[in-house]
């Protein structure tokens, strides 16, 4: 089915879904800490407050990474396979964004080291407080370079961050959300006109998706595919 502005109405969802056994079970064997769609949707809804409006997606994507990998003295460090996965390769504008924004602080390189990665210190003291622990924070990231890299294989950023922002907000059991416009456009740092116009873009992912004529609330609904991806990898990305 190919994806369709159409106006849905406000039965257009279920109501939210008991998770089953092996579910269940499943997040009883994680460490303490909430689910890894759960801490990405709240890391989105922080970073829409904390990050200038006009930051960009590839800043804001990056910005979500670092702030899940950081570790307890807020240093993040990102391998080159992590930037790939974020198709920044060697991109200096995103890091510079959130540099100007006063977010994070890049550290020199070792001169002579052999180690591939970008290391930042993060600026944002409101982030060192009480979090999940460090293993369901470095999975949580993980699950947000699936979802924005599975849900859209677009080299468009905007298009990448907005499938992160939609996978957040997806009842998986059903392949169905719903989020107020306006929240979704902050944490894409997007105007709603721009947001509407990029989503006709996401028809590899999306089966439908509208805006609710009595609360304007933006519905959709993902294709089989874009909800398997939310799956768990057999192999995490490197951190």
């Amino acid at each position: 089915m190919t994806a369709q502005a159409a106006v849905v109405p406000e039965t257009f969802l279920r109501a939210v879904v008991t998770p089953t056994d092996g579910t269940s079970r499943r997040r009883k064997r994680r460490l303490n800490g909430p689910g890894d769609q759960n801490q990405v949707r709240e890391m989105l809804s922080y970073l829409a407050a904390a990050l200038p409006s006009r930051t960009g997606a590839a800043a804001r994507l990056l910005a979500v990474q670092c702030a899940l990998r950081m570790d307890s003295e807020g240093k993040a460090r990102l391998p080159v396979g992590v930037l790939r996965s974020l198709r920044l390769g060697g991109d200096p504008r995103p890091w510079s964004e959130l540099e100007q924004a006063r977010w994070l602080r890049r550290t020199p390189a070792v001169r002579g080291s052999a180690d591939r990665a970008v290391v930042a210190q993060i600026l944002d003291g409101a982030l060192f407080a009480q979090r999940p622990a460090r293993p369901d924070r470095r999975r949580a990231a993980d699950w947000a370079l699936r979802m924005a890299r599975g849900g859209c294989m677009s080299p468009d950023a905007s298009l990448r961050l907005i499938a992160l922002c939609l996978a957040a907000h997806t009842d998986f059991s059903t392949g169905q959300g719903w989020v107020e416009t306006d929240r979704i456009t902050r944490e894409c740092g997007l105007v709603p006109d721009v947001l509407l116009s990029l989503l006709d873009r996401l028809a590899a992912s999306l089966a439908s998706w509208g805006v609710a004529l009595d609360s304007g609330d933006l519905r959709w609904e993902l294709l089989s595919k874009a909800c398997n991806a939310s799956m768990p990898p057999t192999n995490l990305t490197p951190t």
